[in-house]
């Protein structure tokens, strides 16, 4: 399985490409970020971030993306900014027909490190341990879309169950009510009028 994980942001998107299965080793096919400067026009820096994901799309072929979920924070225009960017990457995946997974931070953390709670260094340190790097991917942004990537691979397989018991269980229900005992009417309620 080959994810391309995106850290949405306008200033700096995190990409990273990985690919392995969960249960074996896993490989760094790739990993960056996508920049745009701060004082352009926001049209202009959503366009530069549609660009640089398409890049990646088309040099790494990925068959997953995998976003990080944008959550509520006390800087509204950062959330603003982290959302925008983040349908950008669900955009240009969607496109091309690639499936997208939305992760929160604390899911990726818990992945990664087995903690919700985890900080950056730790998070950048477990990425550098599992793709078995030199030295951990720079800036923190590189390091978060490898962790979402990883997070993806490793959750897949559950996920997949979870969504196919799901599918199994909604085409049952329609049979099973039709083949249920059959049900009896109830008298209709009524309700007492006030007297003065």
């Amino acid at each position: 399985m080959r994810v391309l994980g995106v850290d949405p942001g306008l200033t700096r998107c995190g990409v990273g490409v990985v690919e392995g299965v969960a249960g074996r080793p896993l490989t760094m096919i790739g990993v960056g970020v996508v920049r745009t400067p701060a004082d352009a026009d926001l049209g202009q820096r959503l366009v530069a971030v549609e660009q640089g994901i398409e890049r990646w799309l088309d040099e790494h072929r990925p068959e997953y993306v995998a976003v990080e979920r944008v959550f509520s924070q006390h800087n509204v225009r950062t959330v603003m900014g982290t959302a925008q960017a983040s349908a950008v990457a669900i955009l240009c995946a969607s496109r091309r027909g690639i499936p997208v997974a939305l992760h929160t931070p604390s899911e990726v953390k818990a992945a990664v490190t087995g903690s919700g709670r985890a900080d950056k260094a730790q998070v950048g340190a477990m990425v550098t341990r599992l793709l078995r790097l030199a030295a951990p991917p720079k800036p923190a942004d590189a390091a978060d879309a490898l962790a979402l990537a990883i997070c993806h691979i490793w959750r897949a397989p559950a996920q997949n169950r979870l969504q196919q018991a799901v599918a199994r269980h909604a085409a049952q229900a329609p049979a099973a009510a039709g083949a249920g005992t059959p049900t009896t009417a109830r008298a209709p309620m009524t309700t007492k009028g006030r007297t003065a």
